[in-house]
């Protein structure tokens, strides 16, 4: 069995298509291939599928430039993009037959919560919230992100959004006021082994250089580099590599 791993979306649908159609597991179409659907390949996302990460990639998303996030028609212009390409990754998963994991990462249960506003001081992630002049995520994509699970284990391989302790898959006031989400990695990089995985996969901690690679752990947010993981997770020792989309 082979895996592949991806980690942040935000938004960043053409990066994802182009990888599916690159490792065969997606037609021209969007539809699974035998390879996704068989099991041969199975693909999992680390979550955070909503919200761009910078006012660039709004930009990109939307076509606008700049980008104004205090526009609500330019809130109503991101949230669109980003429902109708999420409307085409539940197709997939849907015909995936349970090949395809979605996590859930902290922006999509903010933007299913409607709460915590999440953003910083330069840009708010305001396009799913009605009361500044955007646009709820529609009904039927809210029921499907909601059974979106936290965590996934694979012949000893976790995969979580954050981390491999339960504390860090529970967005709720702490860990937003804590450091933890973002150093635990470094801080206490031994809870892979203390939870007793073999190897650990995660997202959320932006990897500007690229994917880190550590002895129990790796650290994936770098599809803005165009950054993923293959592993081969039955394999002993584990196989893994980091791969890279060719430039567009």
């Amino acid at each position: 069995m082979r895996v592949v791993a991806v980690g942040d979306l935000h938004g960043n649908f053409p990066a994802l298509w182009r990888l599916l159609r690159l490792e065969g597991l997606a037609d021209p179409l969007l539809q699974p291939t035998e390879e996704l659907r068989s099991g041969r390949t199975r693909l999992v996302l680390l979550g955070d599928l909503v919200h761009p990460k910078t006012q660039r990639d709004y930009e990109r998303l939307t076509g606008l430039t700049p980008f104004d996030p205090q526009d609500p028609n330019h809130l109503r212009l991101a949230a669109g993009a980003q429902i109708r390409e999420l409307f085409r990754l539940k197709a997939l998963q849907e015909a995936s037959e349970g090949h395809l994991t979605i996590l859930l990462g902290n922006h999509d249960e903010a933007a299913l919560k409607g709460e915590p506003l999440l953003g910083n001081r330069h840009l708010k992630h305001l396009e799913f919230h009605p009361e500044y002049g955007g646009k709820a995520l529609p009904h039927g994509l809210k029921a499907w992100m909601e059974g979106f699970p936290r965590e996934l284990l694979l012949n000893g391989v976790h995969f979580a959004h954050v981390g491999p302790v339960p504390w860090l898959q529970e967005y709720d006031a702490l860990f937003y006021a804590q450091s933890e989400p973002k150093t635990w990695w470094f801080r206490t990089p031994d809870y892979v082994e203390r939870m007793g995985y073999r190897f650990g996969v995660y997202g959320h901690v932006p990897m500007r250089e690229g994917i880190l690679l550590k002895e129990r752990f790796a650290l994936i947010d770098a599809l803005d580099l165009g950054e993923y993981l293959e592993l081969f997770p039955e394999e002993e020792p584990l196989l893994l590599r980091v791969k890279r989309l060719p430039h567009a």
